[in-house]
C-alpha cells in the first residue's frame, strides 16, 4: 500500500545527480524505491504521466549515476517519462507545480534546466538530437557521451530509423537506450541473457572484438567479411540485435531494465570503452511498474487524473457536455453503419481521438499505424485511390509531422481523404506543444482541400456527414479538445452546403465572424455590447475554404466593423477574409476591420480557458476590440 506516511531518507540528500555518485549500489536501490512512492505520491495530487515514469525508475537512477550529466546530454524522447529525472535534477520542490500556470511542464524543457539539453513532447525526436550534439560536441573539440532514452513505441516512426542509419555512418559516442515496455522485440529477458550482455559490453570483449577485426583484415577481404558477419550474427542470433547491428550499432542486451544489479555494470562499460561508433542498450521495462492500479490497469495509467495514493481510484469530473472527442466517434460510427466505404485511421491515438470506439464497432475498418504520422497520412491517400472513405484522426499539431504528405500525396492528387483534426486550438496542461496552433494557415494554402471548423458539438456531427460526401478532393474538419458546449444533439448528421455558413444574431452597426470554437464567446460578447448601445450581428463561417464570399460581402456592406475571430495562427481564416475583401475592393469605403488570431507567442501549459485569455480570444477580448474599433466617443450617444 502506497501510505501517505512513506519516509524517502535518501531521496531527501539529492540536490543534483552528482550526490547519486556518492552513493553505493545498495544505496542506489534504496533510492530507486524512494523515486517511486515520490513519483506516484507527486502525480497522485497533480495528475499528468504516471505509467511511463514508474517504467524508468531505475533507469533514470543508473543512468544519472553513470554518466556525468549534465556535461553528458540525457535526451528523454516524448519525455513524459521524465518525472523521475526532473525529480533528481533540483526540482523536486516544484513538482506539485507540474502542468499547472507558471508550474513545471510535463516535458523536458531547454529552459527550465540545464539538465534537459532538449524540449521534446512529440515522439522520436531523441536519436536525431543526440546525435546531432555528439557532433557538436566533436566539432568543438569537447568529450562528452550524448544518450538517448526511446521507447518501443516512439521506435515506430521513421525518424528515428532515419537517425539511426545516419548514425550508424559515424564514429561518434552515442548511446541509444530502446526503453522496451511493450516486449514487442524480444522478450527473451532473464539471467542468461543478462550475463550475455554484460559481457559482450565489457571492455575486455569489445577489445577482443577489434583484435580479431585487425587479424580479419590480414586475410583476403572475402574472407574478412564472411568473419565480421559470423560473429555480428552470432550475436544476433543469441540477443535479438542483428537489426540494430546491420544499421551500424553496437547491441547490447536485452537486459531487465528494472534490476540495477544488471544496469549499472552494463552503463559503466559503454560509459568506459573508447566511444567509437553508436551503441544500442535495449532494456525491458514495466509501464507502471511498483504501483499496482497502474500494473493492474489497461493503460497502465499512462495519463491521470489526480487520485487516491491507496486505492489508485481517480477524481471524477463532474458530468458535463460529451467531448468533441467522442461526439466525432459517434458520428464517425453512425456514417460507417450506412456506408461501408468509411474507415478510420490514427497514428498511435486511437483513445485520444476516438478511433477505439470505431474499431470496436469496425475492426476490419480502423488502422492504429503507430506513431508514424507521415505513413498514416499517405496510407490513406492509398485507401482513397480504392474507393474508400478514410477519416485520418490525427491531432492538429501532430498532422505537422506528415505535412509533406499531406501536400504531396493528398492534396496534389486531390484525392478524397479526410482529416479529423482533433484538439485544434489550445489544449491545457500539455502546453505549447500540443497546442494546435497552425492548421488553418498550413492547409489553408493549399489547393483543393475543403476547410471546416465545429463551433459547438451538434455542428460537429453535421461536419462528420459532410465530409463523408466530399469526394472531389481533401477535406478537414477541427474541433477543440475538451467537453462541447452543451447544445442537444441531432440524431443523425446532415450534410452541410459546401462554402456556406450562417447568421446567428442580427445587428446593425458591427459584425463578428467568428470561425469555429469562439462562436459562444463571440455572441456572449454581442449581448455585452448591445447594452453599450453597439447593435452587433453574429456569423458563424463553418467553412475557411470555400469562403462564405456571400456572407462576407453582405457583412462588409451592411456595417461599420467587421471582426474576424479564431482559434488559430496568424495567416489563418482572418487572412482569407482580407484577401477577399482587398480583391473586391470592400475595404475601399472606410469600413473598419479587425482580425482577432493566436498571438505570435508560444503560451505556456495552463488551464484552457486562461490560455484563452492570454491570447485575447475570449469574450472579454472580443467586446475591448469591438468597442474600442469605435473610438472614445460614448457609444451610447452614437446614432
Amino acid at each position: 500500500m502506497y501510505l501517505s506516511n512513506r519516509t524517502t531518507p535518501l531521496l531527501d540528500r539529492i540536490d543534483s545527480p552528482a550526490d547519486l555518485r556518492e552513493l553505493s549500489d545498495n544505496e542506489l536501490k534504496q533510492l530507486a524505491a524512494e523515486l517511486r512512492f515520490e513519483t506516484v505520491d507527486t502525480v497522485s495530487q497533480t495528475g499528468g504521466h504516471l505509467g511511463a515514469s514508474l517504467g524508468v525508475i531505475e533507469l533514470t537512477v543508473a543512468l544519472h549515476a553513470v554518466f556525468e550529466t549534465p556535461h553528458d546530454r540525457l535526451i528523454w524522447d516524448v519525455s513524459h517519462q521524465a518525472y523521475p529525472h526532473k525529480i533528481l535534477t533540483g526540482r523536486r520542490s516544484g513538482m506539485r507545480t507540474l502542468r499547472q500556470g507558471g508550474g513545471l511542464s510535463g516535458f523536458t524543457r531547454r529552459v527550465e534546466s540545464p539538465y534537459d539539453p532538449f524540449g521534446a513532447a512529440h515522439s522520436s525526436t531523441s536519436i536525431s538530437a543526440a546525435l546531432g550534439m555528439a557532433a557538436g560536441a566533436q566539432l568543438r573539440g569537447q568529450s562528452r557521451r550524448c544518450i538517448a532514452v526511446i521507447g518501443d513505441g516512439a521506435m515506430t516512426a521513421g525518424m528515428a530509423y532515419e537517425a539511426m542509419n545516419n548514425a550508424g555512418a559515424m564514429e561518434l559516442p552515442l548511446v541509444v537506450v530502446l526503453n522496451d515496455n511493450d516486449m514487442s522485440i524480444a522478450p527473451n529477458v532473464g539471467a542468461m541473457s543478462n550475463y550475455l550482455a554484460r559481457l559482450i559490453s565489457s571492455r575486455s570483449y569489445r577489445s577482443l572484438r577489434q583484435v580479431a577485426k585487425e587479424v580479419a583484415r590480414r586475410f583476403p577481404k572475402p574472407f574478412e567479411i564472411a568473419a565480421l558477419r559470423a560473429e555480428e550474427y552470432a550475436r544476433g542470433l543469441v540477443t535479438g540485435g542483428t537489426l540494430f547491428e546491420e544499421m551500424g550499432f553496437y547491441y547490447v542486451g536485452p537486459i531487465d531494465g528494472h534490476n540495477l544489479d544488471h544496469l549499472l555494470p552494463i552503463l559503466r562499460n559503454v560509459r568506459d570503452t573508447d566511444g567509437r561508433g553508436p551503441v544500442l542498450i535495449h532494456a525491458v521495462t514495466q509501464k507502471g511498474k511498483g504501483y499496482e492500479p497502474a500494473e493492474v490497469s489497461g493503460d497502465k495509467y499512462h495519463g491521470v487524473s489526480k487520485f487516491d495514493l491507496d486505492t489508485g481510484v481517480q477524481a471524477k469530473s463532474k458530468p458535463g457536455a460529451p467531448s468533441y472527442t467522442s461526439v466525432f466517434a459517434k458520428s464517425l460510427i453512425a456514417e460507417a453503419e450506412r456506408d461501408p466505404t468509411v474507415c478510420a485511421i490514427t497514428a498511435a491515438m486511437p483513445s485520444g481521438t476516438g478511433v477505439d470506439a470505431f474499431g470496436a464497432r469496425f475492426p476490419d475498418r480502423a488502422f492504429d499505424v503507430g506513431i508514424a504520422e507521415q505513413h498514416a497520412v499517405t496510407f490513406a491517400a492509398g485507401l482513397a485511390c480504392e474507393g474508400m472513405k478514410p477519416f485520418a484522426a490525427i491531432y492538429s499539431t501532430f498532422l505537422q509531422r506528415g505535412y509533406d504528405q499531406v501536400v504531396h500525396d493528398v492534396a496534389i492528387q486531390s484525392l478524397p481523404v479526410r482529416f479529423a483534426i482533433d484538439r485544434a486550438g489550445y489544449v491545457g496542461a500539455d502546453g505549447a506543444t500540443h497546442c494546435g496552433a497552425f492548421d488553418i494557415a498550413y492547409l489553408g494554402c493549399l489547393p483543393n482541400f475543403v476547410l471546416m471548423a465545429a463551433a459547438d458539438e451538434a455542428d460537429l456531427v453535421h461536419m462528420v456527414a459532410t465530409a463523408v460526401g466530399i469526394d472531389g478532393g481533401p477535406s478537414a474538419l477541427r474541433y477543440a479538445r475538451g467537453e462541447g458546449v452543451g447544445v442537444p444533439l441531432p440524431e443523425r448528421g446532415e450534410a452541410l452546403e459546401i462554402g456556406r455558413g450562417r447568421i446567428m444574431r442580427e445587428g446593425s452597426r458591427a459584425a463578428i465572424l467568428s470561425y469555429g470554437a469562439r462562436l459562444h464567446d463571440a455572441l456572449a460578447a454581442a449581448e455585452r455590447l448591445e447594452t453599450e448601445g453597439i447593435s452587433t450581428t453574429v456569423a458563424d463561417a463553418r467553412f475557411a475554404k470555400p469562403l462564405d464570399e456571400d456572407l462576407v460581402r453582405q457583412l462588409a456592406e451592411n456595417h461599420e466593423l467587421l471582426l474576424t475571430v479564431e482559434e488559430g495562427s496568424v495567416g489563418g481564416f482572418g487572412a482569407f477574409v482580407l484577401q477577399f475583401l482587398a480583391g473586391q475592393g470592400l475595404l475601399d469605403g472606410g469600413l473598419k476591420v479587425r482580425s482577432l488570431v493566436m498571438p505570435d507567442i508560444f503560451i505556456d501549459h495552463d488551464k484552457p480557458e486562461a490560455q484563452v485569455a492570454q491570447a485575447g480570444l475570449d469574450t472579454d477580448a472580443i467586446f475591448r476590440t469591438v468597442f474600442a474599433a469605435f473610438g472614445p466617443t460614448p457609444v451610447a450617444a452614437v446614432g
